[in-house]
């Protein structure tokens, strides 16, 4: 039991569960497009899509944990580690994460489709390889440019059911991507001596703290307008409106308060109200796609008939 602990803290179960969670939001609002629109997603989309997925970020996760061996030693936030420890071994760990990525991709392409393989495939090397290798260590705007591999569960989960991409998909994209920033920061803030030990040149290390701070507040400015989108653009409608504008409030508070926080631990709580905005707003999409949409109401109805 105890080895297969330590091989579940490879996929970062957190973080995996909220990617999945996100995709499977996908899933659900996709059925808005793709006839017949009964509102419950095919069952061989949400349960192979869901486990391909979780696969896939899994593995992306054991990747991650492979390339940062090193500089996980160092910080504090990643001591406790599997490889960092020591209870696992590279070659295990290389294994794992190798067979749990070809497993996910076989998943996706035979029992899904080949669409959100390829996609799913991208977001693996975008994060594992793209952001982990090389931005991480490059630039300050790591998580910037890299936030692209970890915004894409909701346009995975909606070509598991769709085939195909469609702007309302790239919209999810668009809300996480913009999410990511001040969300990381926040961490990064409270975080900087252990990134700056490890050599790694996050926001608060190369330009400080001062600065990182204005950063989380005009991301946070720009996530408020992005998650309007959906609204505006038709897509959901007021229940998804009005939630997403009291949780863009909270944002905006802990935003203006980081500017000049009380002590030193309020990044943190900036970075958890962060999580818990990101899934309650998503959850808000859907409760909106349950309780609004003509189509799924319709499609309920007639499904309840035969």
């Amino acid at each position: 039991m105890e080895l297969i602990r330590e091989y579940l803290q490879l996929t970062k179960p957190r973080v995996v569960a909220l990617l999945v969670f996100c995709a499977v939001i996908g899933m659900f609002l996709a059925v808005q497009v793709a006839p017949p629109a009964i509102g419950i997603p095919p069952w061989r989309a949400l349960v192979f899509g869901t486990l391909g997925i979780w696969m896939a970020s899994g593995s992306a996760a054991a990747f991650n944990h492979l390339i940062d061996e090193r500089i996980d030693k160092l910080m504090v936030r990643t001591a406790r580690r599997p490889l960092a420890t020591g209870k696992l071994t590279v070659h295990q760990a290389l294994l794992f994460a190798v067979v749990l990525g070809i497993a996910s991709m076989l998943v996706l392409a035979l029992l899904v489709n080949v669409l959100t393989a390829v996609l799913t495939f991208g977001g693996l090397i975008g994060y594992a390889l793209v952001y982990t290798r090389y931005l991480k260590r490059a630039t300050p705007q790591n998580i910037v440019i890299g936030g692209l591999a970890g915004a894409i569960p909701p346009v995975l989960g909606w070509t598991a059911v769709t085939g195909e991409l469609h702007a309302f998909a790239l919209q999810l994209c668009l809300i996480i991507f913009v999410w990511t920033p001040p969300h990381f920061w926040a961490l990064a803030i409270f975080r900087r001596d252990d990134y700056a030990r490890a050599g790694v040149p996050m926001l608060p290390v190369t330009h400080g703290v001062v600065y990182t701070r204005w950063q989380v507040f005009f991301y946070t400015i720009l996530l408020v307008l992005v998650t309007l989108l959906p609204a505006i653009t038709g897509m959901s409608g007021l229940i998804y409106l009005g939630g997403a504008l009291v949780l863009d409030i909270g944002f905006l508070y802990y935003a203006i308060r980081l500017l000049n926080p009380p002590d030193e631990l309020f990044p943190m709580k900036v970075f958890k109200y962060s999580i818990v905005y990101l899934m309650a707003l998503f959850a808000f999409l859907l409760l909106d796609h349950w309780l609004v949409d003509p189509l799924v109401q319709q499609g309920l109805l007639l499904h309840r008939v035969i």
